[in-house]
């Protein structure tokens, strides 16, 4: 298998959608750590609210997407730091 670059993981990670925000969990600054080696990809990543209900979905759709790249997928679920919109999601969600 080749190693993936890290734009592709980042353009797959693109496409993971939050259904409440309509935005990228990529986007969002959802993903805070990304690794990518031969065989594996891990990601630590954070939700917008610990009890975001759509968290294991999202989380899904990450290992799902991401296992078309590398043979391992780790996804790490982090909650520190807590999340905080960037000034150009908050415009884009209306956040004023």
């Amino acid at each position: 298998m080749v190693i993936p670059d890290k734009e592709v993981v980042t353009g797959v990670l693109k496409t993971v959608m939050d259904p409440e925000l309509l935005l990228s969990i990529w986007d969002l600054g959802l993903i805070y750590k990304l690794d990518v080696s031969e065989d594996k990809i891990s990601i630590e990543m954070t939700l917008t609210t610990p009890l975001c209900p759509y968290g294991p979905a999202l989380i899904d759709e990450v290992k799902q997407k991401l296992s078309l790249l590398a043979k391992e997928v780790i996804v790490e679920l982090v909650f520190e730091p807590a999340w905080q919109p960037s000034e150009e999601v908050k415009m884009s969600l209306g956040m004023f």
